[in-house]
């Protein structure tokens, strides 16, 4: 019995690999070549183009200059006395408005008075001195030379008074122009010096805008030129001009300082707020204007692909004005053509497009 399954076992084993042998002779088709065959061959398939597009319409083109400034008082000065003393008196009330001229705060000033009152109190007898002696020369009883000594004297007195009245002007603080004074930094018997700061006085009527534009920019800001504003806090921008600029560039950044002058007759805005500013170079109506992505520089010229019966065909033009995002067309194009914005440094003349978007 063993016998017949040895030989059964070998009979299968013969079987199988006569089966295995002759299914390698089949011949079979290669899938991956047949793929191949049945495929087009992309060279020679026409590459279409999706792409977007925009209609020319004549509209406003301005040319604007964006940065920002920041707001700063049209005067401030922190407030010293021209003396040294002890403070007296304080008269202002703190973050209110004062006139130009208003006493704000005095130091002690009593050893100046005395001195002051000594000296009035010799003048009487100085100018009768004078009067006598004319009264002598009339009558040739005195020298010339006599009555105009006591003229010196009383004129040296006078002098003197005037001298001391100027001392007793400088222990008072008063403010030198219309302002808004902040918050003082001493109190009534404090000592001050020339060095003590005894409150900052502010107008910010009007208010100006300080802020910079890079040396390409230099030569078109000047005096006269309009600008608006905007600052945290208020939607509706604020119309303001130039009075003044640096009289060079910053030797660092190679920019010019610009000051700019707003009315702020509310009192809306307030030193030390940033601005957001742009500045109007030149506006130009019914301009033909494109993207600047439409435009593809070659051979040291611009040119623009316009859609034409499905195809794209380049077009040579002149530019002028240019802004951040768009660039006037001076010629080659006109109102009412198709150009495409995307996709122009895959495009070659004749290239076949989709339209896919107007922008």
């Amino acid at each position: 019995m063993k016998k017949y399954l040895k030989w059964g076992m070998v009979v299968a084993i013969i079987v199988g690999v006569s089966i295995f042998g002759y299914y390698q002779l089949i011949p079979r088709q290669n899938e991956e070549l047949a793929t191949t065959e049945n495929t087009p061959v992309k060279n020679n398939a026409k590459k279409v183009l999706n792409v977007t597009a925009k209609i020319l319409e004549p509209k406003l083109l301005t040319d604007e200059i964006l940065t920002v400034g920041k707001l700063v008082p049209d005067e401030e000065v922190q407030l010293t006395f021209e003396t040294s003393g002890k403070i007296t008196d304080i008269f202002f009330t703190e973050g209110t408005f004062v006139e130009k001229g208003t006493l704000l705060a005095k130091v002690n000033d009593s050893q100046l008075q005395a001195h002051l009152s000594r000296l009035e109190a010799q003048v009487p007898l100085a100018e009768d001195r004078v009067y006598r002696q004319s009264a002598l020369l009339q009558r040739d009883a005195v020298s010339k030379e006599a009555l105009e000594i006591v003229k010196t004297e009383l004129a040296t007195l006078k002098a003197d008074i005037e001298q001391v009245k100027a001392q007793i002007k400088m222990t008072e603080l008063r403010a030198p122009f219309n302002g808004i004074i902040g918050l003082r930094q001493v109190s009534v018997g404090a000592y001050a010096s020339p060095s003590t700061i005894i409150a900052t006085l502010t107008s910010i009527t009007p208010i100006k805008i300080e802020f910079s534009v890079s040396e390409r920019y230099a030569r078109d800001v000047k005096k006269g030129t309009n600008l608006t504003f905007n600052v945290d806090g208020h939607i509706t921008p604020f119309e303001a001009q130039v009075y003044a600029t640096e009289s060079s560039l910053d030797p660092e950044t190679h920019n010019l300082t610009v000051r700019a002058i707003y009315d702020n007759k509310d009192q809306q805005l307030m030193p030390g707020q940033y601005t957001a500013i742009r500045l109007k170079q030149k506006e130009i109506a019914d301009a033909i204007s494109v993207p600047a992505e439409a435009i593809v520089p070659e051979m040291g010229k611009n040119k623009v692909f316009v859609y034409r019966n499905g195809k794209a065909e380049p077009i040579d033009v002149i530019t002028g004005l240019r802004t951040d995002a768009e660039i006037q067309i001076i010629e080659g194009l006109q109102r009412g053509d198709t150009i495409l914005t995307s996709g122009t440094l895959q495009m070659r003349k004749g290239s076949d497009v989709v339209i896919e978007s107007f922008e």
